[in-house]
């Protein structure tokens, strides 16, 4: 098969390749791949130091050729959403069934393998919050791909959303996803006290983001786009003045995945009715992969970057 492999004497440290079919253990399925998105951190982390030959990719989405031995998972010639710590840059991909959701008939495959990652890490953010409805909820980055959805799940759950993003240009656009109120990330100092914080950029935004948390909030550190660490002035931590019982966790998909299927399969039913804006900023052939990295890490991406993989007749 065809993959995107990692070559770090090749521009962008991406090559084509031929490489082996995986092989799929007993409790994943053969997918192949039709659409993947690509994330920042794929773009800032995992291509510039992967392991010469690997191939690289958390979310993509395809059709089931071969489904999984031990009898879990869906049947061949179903249409799925994929996650995994690599392999989505390829033709065909071995997944664990518990990290696979269904695309519904007609469903546009691009739309969800956008999914997995942003979307998934948002909804299960949102929920380590506990409930929201009526709740005031701060995202930040918000006009990110993780963001995005953050805006549009809290919405949905009864929120009043603030969004902070540093390009205000996006602030229509984010009040077209529910957000209530747009801040610049430079005025969260300003921000009325909140119930609970998204956090995808970390940074000196995380810390003021923790200084606007009502007591018994909580923050979520999902992302860390910023590349720079956090740095709590003394005091910021204190219990007293009102600032008592609130709580700061991290937070890692892959660490909390189960029963992930369920929740993949509920996203992609939301963007196949309509109901969720999966905010694809830019798409084209896999071949320009490289093109999508450099976008991403020069935030010219508005939302989620995805790539096709065309279809040879051989593999119909």
């Amino acid at each position: 098969m065809r993959a995107l492999t990692i070559d770090h004497s090749a521009p962008g440290h991406l090559a084509l390749s031929e490489v082996p079919d995986p092989e799929p253990a007993s409790h994943q399925a053969l997918v192949r791949i039709h659409s993947f998105s690509v994330n920042h951190g794929e773009a800032a982390f995992v291509v510039p130091n992967g392991e010469e030959g690997a191939v690289p990719g958390w979310d993509a989405a395809g059709v089931v050729v071969r489904a999984a031995a031990d009898g879990s998972g869906p049947a061949p010639g179903t249409r799925v959403l994929t996650l995994g710590l690599g392999g989505a840059w390829a033709e065909l991909r071995a997944v664990d069934t518990e990290l696979m959701g269904t695309v519904p008939e007609g469903a546009d495959l691009g739309a969800a393998g956008a999914l997995p990652v942003a979307a998934g890490s948002a909804l299960r953010a949102l929920r380590r919050l506990g409930p929201i409805l009526g709740r005031r909820v701060l995202v930040t980055g918000a006009g990110g791909g993780v963001g995005r959805f953050a805006v549009q799940l809290a919405a949905r759950g009864g929120a009043h959303v603030v969004a902070a993003t540093s390009d205000p240009a996006k602030g229509e656009a984010l009040t077209r996803l529910g957000a209530h109120e747009v801040v610049a990330g430079d005025a969260l100092k300003l921000v009325e006290p909140v119930h609970g914080v998204i956090d995808v950029v970390g940074g000196p935004q995380l810390v003021d983001a923790y200084a606007a948390l009502a007591p018994h909030g909580t923050l979520v550190a999902v992302g860390h786009s910023s590349g720079v660490g956090e740095d709590f002035p003394f005091g910021a931590l204190f219990g007293d003045a009102g600032r008592h019982d609130r709580s700061l966790t991290t937070f890692f998909l892959m660490d909390d995945a189960n029963g992930l299927g369920a929740d993949l399969d509920w996203l992609a039913s939301l963007v196949a009715r309509g109901e969720l804006d999966p905010q694809i900023g830019h798409r084209d052939d896999w071949s320009r992969t490289g093109e999508a990295l450099a976008a991403l890490l020069a935030r010219e991406v508005a939302g989620k970057a995805v790539l096709d993989i065309p279809v040879t007749a051989a593999a119909v």
